[in-house]
């Protein structure tokens, strides 16, 4: 079958489909990962990967020998974990996706805070905006900003609500004026907040009446951060979680418009792969989380 290191080695590789990035994720040098490939091949008596210049792609034998393997580093990994944590032992990984803006934010201080409890425990950190796999990606933690869950694949936690508010520059409104209602928006340059920067709708609702504005015709991007700046600058309007924005209307950088009118309701949410049961470090670093934002700082 081959040596367990090699074969996690391999694993990295073929999902990275780069031996430089498995090096990375795996705290190794790129000539140890191309040794460790070059020992399972060796023992296997078969080529698992194509290596070219530009990439780094399955065999057909590879693509087989990866699918077979996956779950049973899996299991195998699970069993540690299981007596471990019999032992009161939280020792292992926790692999942690976040949005880009409340990773930079927030994970800062929880994760040095877990870790000041926990240090047996590793973390890996990946901040993307873009909506992950967390099964595929082999994420253990996936921290998201959305509407109600309604993903039936995987198991989420709902943590608090997020508060948004649409926001301008006073030099902004100075020069083209304030929206009196919705629909005064399409008259304004509405920045959206889309995952690939193309367009986002702003519902706003008012004592049960309910308006819908276009944005994104003039700027979108997908990162909250990003368009704060450009609202900041007098580039237009934005929908934004007040974690973001929030500074900035403290300092009068930015003012809240439409402040009677509500979008729909967001919440920050906890996901994890379908686990039969949760990895007792993953358990106790959700609830840190959960402290956290829910008491030492309330989004």
């Amino acid at each position: 079958m081959g040596d367990l290191s090699d074969i996690r080695v391999f694993l990295a590789v073929a999902q990275q489909r780069s031996f430089t990035a498995a090096a990375r994720q795996l705290s190794m040098t790129a000539p140890t990962v191309t040794r460790a490939v070059s020992a399972l091949e060796q023992s296997l008596g078969v080529q698992l990967l194509l290596r070219t210049t530009r990439q780094v792609s399955l065999t057909s034998a590879g693509a087989v020998y990866a699918a077979r393997v996956e779950p049973l580093i899996r299991q195998f990994d699970q069993v540690r974990d299981d007596l471990r944590e019999e032992q009161g032992d939280l020792a292992g990984l926790i692999r942690i996706n976040a949005p880009l803006s409340l990773g930079q934010q927030l994970l800062p201080d929880i994760v040095s805070g877990f870790r000041a409890e926990h240090p047996q425990v590793s973390v890996s950190l990946s901040l993307t905006d873009r909506f992950i796999d967390i099964v595929s990606e082999h994420f253990d933690l996936a921290l998201r900003v959305s509407e109600a869950p309604r993903d039936r694949s995987a198991i989420w936690r709902k943590v608090c609500r997020v508060r948004r508010i649409l926001v301008a520059s006073p030099d902004y409104l100075a020069i083209f004026g304030t929206p009196g209602t919705p629909d005064d928006l399409s008259r304004h340059a509405c920045i959206a907040y889309d995952e690939e920067a193309i367009s986002e709708t702003w519902e706003l609702t008012n004592n049960g009446r309910t308006r819908k504005a276009s944005a994104g015709k003039v700027l979108a991007a997908n990162n909250g951060e990003l368009i704060a700046k450009l609202v900041e600058d007098g580039q237009g309007l934005a929908l934004l979680p007040h974690f973001i924005v929030g500074g900035a209307l403290a300092r009068g950088a930015l003012k809240q418009v439409l402040a009677d009118w509500e979008p729909p309701e967001l919440w920050l949410t906890l996901y994890y792969p379908p686990y039969e049961k949760l990895p007792m470090r993953v358990a106790r670093f959700s609830d840190f989380f959960e402290r956290y934002v829910t008491q030492t700082r309330p989004l």
